[in-house]
């Protein structure tokens, strides 16, 4: 029964439900052509790469490399040159014999120490982990000095004269791929533990009981619950110091100073410092230098974003 003089309301029309659906198409095709624009943008400058190193010395000179788009004329002799004349095939060698272990070592050393700061109680523990976390804001250039020092002469360096047998032989670490390694280790260390660690104590607690209730030690714990689960993490971490040692320049020529182990980096400055007028061969150069990168990053890209994000809310 309707109150006097007031008369039912109509129910109300849907009309809003089809403009709402318009606006939100609308929007998600606004972003979408945003995020192929700005893909496009950054894909650009590679491709531009990509073609001029397969062009002939003679069009490059002439025209840019998006004419040769619709007059294709390519040669491979670009890469023959660099990698032989210019002796890139040796760089590219040491490139891997320098980036593999010194990313290696690391992710190891990272996934211990991540576990043990995450999982494992001892004295100090939250200490040291800040301590660790500092080393993270200390610029690499303030290290070289010290750490060239150090690798000239380790037994001054750490006040071990006294010790006979060492005295009398050459430890001496500059120049070897070994002491390389100990430093891209020590400069990756301080970021592996920190994403790891991160990683580790977003795992389920139940997890780790009950291995320990069945008896099981921290290492086969460690080693058959954590770092089975933890494949993305890694898979991130690998990524990303794979990335730093691979496009390294400055340890290179500050530790290695020996022409026939300089990597990639140390081969494409001294191709521009010869040959900067070259640029068939910079642009081969550049583009051998940046592939082997894009390999690694697409082979573990679908690990990428969810290791990355580990740890962002617990932890």
């Amino acid at each position: 029964m309707s109150i006097s003089g007031a008369h039912p309301r109509p129910p109300l029309q849907d009309s809003a439900r089809p403009s709402a659906r318009v606006l939100r198409l609308l929007g998600r095709v606004a972003i979408h052509i945003a995020l192929v624009g700005l893909g496009i943008t950054w894909l650009i400058p590679s491709l531009g790469l990509f073609i001029t190193s397969w062009r002939p010395p003679a069009d490059i000179a002439a025209s840019g490399w998006w004419t040769s788009l619709f007059r294709p004329a390519y040669t491979i002799g670009n890469y023959l040159q660099v990698l032989t004349a210019q002796g890139f095939g040796r760089s590219f060698v040491n490139s891997l014999l320098i980036t593999v272990p010194s990313t290696v070592l690391p992710v190891m050393l990272g996934a211990l120490a991540g576990y043990a700061f995450a999982w494992l109680r001892f004295r100090g523990r939250d200490t040291l982990f800040l301590i660790v976390i500092a080393l993270l804001i200390i610029p690499l250039e303030a290290t070289w000095v010290p750490v060239l020092r150090m690798f000239n002469d380790p037994v001054g360096y750490f006040k071990l004269d006294w010790v006979p047998f060492l005295s009398d032989i050459d430890v001496r670490l500059t120049g070897s791929f070994l002491g390389i390694w100990l430093a891209h280790t020590g400069y990756g260390l301080p970021f592996a533990i920190y994403l790891l660690r991160n990683f580790f104590i977003s795992l389920p607690r139940e997890l780790f009981e009950s291995a320990r209730i069945d008896g099981a030690s921290n290492f086969a714990i460690f080693a058959r619950i954590a770092l089975p689960l933890s494949v993305p993490a890694l898979a991130s971490l690998t990524i990303f110091q794979f990335m730093w040692v691979w496009n390294d320049l400055m340890n290179a020529l500050i530790l290695l100073q020996d022409v026939t182990k300089r990597p990639l980096t140390v081969s494409i400055q001294a191709l521009i410092g010869s040959y900067g007028a070259e640029w068939h061969l910079l642009a081969a150069g550049a583009f051998i230098t940046m592939s082997v990168p894009l390999l690694v990053f697409f082979a573990l890209q679908r690990y990428f974003v969810r290791g990355i994000t580990a740890g962002a809310i617990k932890g």
